[in-house]
């Protein structure tokens, strides 16, 4: 039937945004006025919510400054040929916790000699 919800179901919520970085620093930025309006409402000091807003805000620039970073190392990765399980990470064998090779049962122990019980 014409005007249901499957039928008028947009294509617009399963699209992927182009810049998913933006999207995330939009949030953040209506976050950043949103949070002191609100605490000014509920009765907290100009001082307060404008101190709460400078956190808020140096806390979305770090982040959109790593997520920015991420995404250049990212493509640099895919420009490279490095992601997980490429040509580069599978000729370098796995040498286990702590980059030590060797096995045998006292390959971590702290004491090299005897192997009597200490009193």
């Amino acid at each position: 039937m014409p005007g249901t919800r499957d039928d008028a179901h947009d294509d617009d919520t399963e699209r992927e945004s182009p810049d998913p970085v933006s999207d995330v620093v939009r949030w953040a930025a209506f976050s950043c006025a949103l949070v002191p309006v609100v605490l000014l409402m509920c009765g907290q000091s100009l001082g307060g919510a404008a101190g709460s807003a400078a956190g808020l805000v140096a806390v979305t620039c770090a982040c959109r400054a790593l997520l920015r970073r991420s995404e250049r190392a990212a493509g640099r990765a895919v420009r490279t040929g490095r992601l997980a399980g490429g040509p580069a990470e599978q000729s370098v064998p796995h040498r286990g916790r702590h980059g030590r090779t060797g096995s045998g049962t006292h390959r971590g122990s702290r004491h090299a000699g005897t192997s009597t019980p200490l009193d």
